[in-house]
């Protein structure tokens, strides 16, 4: 049976949780990485006695959603000065500012090797966002291709690939097959990009973060949760 939303009070607040029933002896509450809560309840159990289950456990539900919130995508206050670090592909590179005649971004023997005709912060962080850009549309549609080539879903249309700058999300899948990818994963380990598109490849099938959509998840890529946290902390 597919998982219910419902809600209890606590502390002022809301706990939002899905509820699934099977054929099971016990109730389990887990949190998952996404903040999301589900409730997995043996058949015929009253509701009344799950929103119960879930007020005694609320108080570990809010610790769990405060570990989880650690791992939030984070955006660093950068200076676009010498001997700052940014990264690429999960690595870090240090930044060399030198003056020249054309803007150009050259990675090299570790370096960001910046030339310039003008030596200001933000002349800097246009021309590394542009480098990032343009790496950005080259391999994340690569990588796509081969997520998609290990995938295998027979009866799903292939998404349309997308690359832009996001606010809040590493990436979404549109109702019209649309994938898009925040520009900012150029700057992760390849593994959590890879991480990132099967997550929403696996919204093909399953349209929310229901118990069975972790499921796919899990047996598309297994050490997805792994990969997960390595992505939120590389982004510092």
């Amino acid at each position: 049976m597919s998982a219910m939303t419902y809600s209890i009070t606590y502390g002022g607040g809301e706990i939002p949780f899905q509820i699934s029933f099977s054929k099971r002896k016990s109730l389990e509450i887990s949190v998952h990485p996404d903040k999301s809560v589900f409730v997995k309840a043996p058949e015929g159990t009253e509701r009344l006695a799950i929103e119960e289950k879930v007020r005694k456990r609320a108080r570990w539900i809010k610790r769990q959603i405060r570990y989880f919130d650690q791992f939030d995508p984070r955006t660093p206050s950068r200076k676009y000065v010498s001997g700052e670090s940014h990264l690429y592909l999960g690595k870090k590179y240090r930044l060399k500012i030198a003056q020249g005649s054309e803007n150009n971004i050259l990675l090299k023997n570790g370096f960001f090797m910046a030339t310039t005709d003008s030596g200001k912060p933000e002349n800097i962080e246009a021309i590394l966002n542009e480098w990032y850009r343009s790496k950005a549309n080259l391999y994340l549609p690569k990588s796509f291709e081969e997520c998609w080539a290990k995938f295998k879903l027979n009866d799903a249309s292939k998404p349309t690939v997308k690359i832009m700058k996001l606010k809040k999300r590493w990436g979404s899948l549109s109702k019209n097959k649309t994938l898009t990818l925040n520009l900012d994963l150029i700057k992760a380990p390849k593994e959590c990009i890879e991480y990132v598109i099967i997550h929403e490849l696996c919204h093909l099938v399953h349209h929310n973060h229901s118990p069975e959509f972790y499921r796919l998840l899990e047996r598309s890529l297994p050490d997805w949760v792994k990969r997960k946290y390595k992505l939120e902390m590389a982004l510092i």
